[in-house]
């Protein structure tokens, strides 16, 4: 924890970066003396990153920053969002659910739901062809991983037949509010709970009037493609580097701080991403029955 009891993660070889655990829920309001309390605490870090508030589109600080592309929706009503956002196809999925007999229900944050969670996350050890890295946790780490900002929270649960098969957990903030956990399980996606889920975290903004629903990182492929058939579009934030010592000042110099993956030219890194999912897909495969000779 620094100053104001924030978080940090330390990553990287060179240069080390500094940024806060809860990024676009928590935010630095004084870099220079937030800073100044990492050095004089030893973290270790070279730069500190940071993110400007999401709606803010004039820099606040005089340092150096880059733009970073996430995925919003812009929300002004739920019906809007409804006939002018989406196309057909996608409102057929969002129908699914309900006409399957899929329920969604506003839930309150207890040990019976963070039971329904573990369950969701020990289906499978992968996901969108990675290691899905709530996998094997036990109850005690679930139910710890997803109290955060229980203050300003709400989660909703998509059930079937009684049984928790997907739920939301939406984070209001300033102006803007996020998904920051939205998953569905694997045995159930014929029903299209995520969809389902998605409708409704933009019909609670609209409600709420609030004009951006935040989903992550600007995406590529298969959740790129989700993101834009549910009305997501790219929208640039403000990303501040500063650095904490010498190393840091000659890393931000020589561009060091970007990430290898970032110059990767996106055919390439295309032909990657499928080796990869083709990998995790074999390693993780239930081995064959022998059979009689």
């Amino acid at each position: 924890m620094v100053g104001d009891e924030k978080e940090i993660v330390v990553s990287g070889k060179f240069p080390r970066i500094a940024r806060l655990k809860a990024e676009y829920y928590e935010y630095v309001e004084e870099p220079k003396s937030f800073a100044g309390k990492l050095t004089s605490d030893g973290c270790g870090a070279d730069v500190l990153s940071f993110l400007d508030y999401t709606v803010e589109r004039t820099p606040r600080f005089n340092l150096y920053h880059e733009w970073e592309s996430i995925s919003v929706v812009r929300i002004s009503t739920y019906e809007h969002w409804w006939k002018q956002q989406i196309k057909d196809k996608t409102r057929n999925m969002v129908r699914k659910g309900p006409k399957v007999g899929v329920e969604l229900r506003p839930v309150q944050y207890s040990d019976a739901f963070v039971e329904g969670i573990v369950k969701m996350y020990n289906e499978s050890p992968l996901r969108q062809g990675k290691p899905f890295w709530h996998y094997g946790k036990n109850f005690d780490q679930i139910k710890a991983d997803h109290s955060s900002y229980l203050d300003r929270s709400e989660f909703v649960g998509a059930y079937f037949k009684e049984e928790l098969i997907g739920f939301v957990k939406i984070v209001h903030g300033r102006g803007v509010s996020n998904l920051m956990n939205i998953i569905s399980m694997i045995a159930h996606r014929d029903k299209a709970p995520t969809n389902a889920l998605i409708a409704r975290a933009v019909e609670i903004c609209a409600q709420r009037n609030v004009p951006i629903l935040h989903y992550g990182l600007w995406s590529k492929r298969g959740l790129g493609d989700f993101k834009k058939h549910h009305g997501f579009e790219r929208m640039d934030v403000i990303r501040y580097f500063t650095p904490l010592n010498m190393r840091g000042k000659i890393a931000l110099m020589l561009k060091l701080h970007r990430k290898a993956a970032d110059m990767v030219p996106e055919k390439l890194a295309d032909a990657l991403v499928s080796l990869r999912t083709k990998w995790n897909a074999r390693k993780h495969a239930a081995p064959r029955p022998a059979t009689g000779q």
